[in-house]
């Protein structure tokens, strides 16, 4: 059961942001491979499978989430990536971060701004 979440959720991560869960698992491989596994399998092999949302109102949802936050700029910018790749445009994301100053405050919202501002500029959009 446990390495069909795992596949299920590599599958997602896949679709929704190309080679950044091997990434991950890559990342932890040497320290803590457990956290690895449950970073792929809980969040994308068990929710993101779920019916109810489409991938792309995830990705609002957790764009909005980590943006009022805070404090996960490199969580953040994996999906101000993955937004743009399941298809919201480039307005659609300015105005999550924005809507997230009404309830997160400026600083919040500034530090999104900046971050997608940085996802932009590395994709060269």
């Amino acid at each position: 059961m446990e390495n069909t979440r795992l596949n299920i959720g590599l599958e997602h991560l896949t679709q929704i942001d190309g080679e950044a869960g091997q990434k991950v698992i890559d990342s932890l491989e040497d320290i803590c491979p457990d956290l690895a596994r449950f970073t792929i399998e809980y969040p994308f092999g068990d929710i993101y499978s779920r019916n109810g949302l489409d991938l792309k109102s995830r990705e609002i949802a957790t764009v909005a989430a980590l943006t009022a936050l805070g404090n996960c700029q490199p969580q953040l910018k994996v999906h101000l990536k993955a937004a743009l790749n399941v298809g919201c445009s480039e307005e659609e994301v300015k105005e999550i971060i924005l809507q997230m100053s009404v309830y997160a405050g400026f600083p919040a919202a500034l530090n999104g701004m900046f971050a997608f501002k940085e996802v932009l500029n590395e994709h060269g959009a």
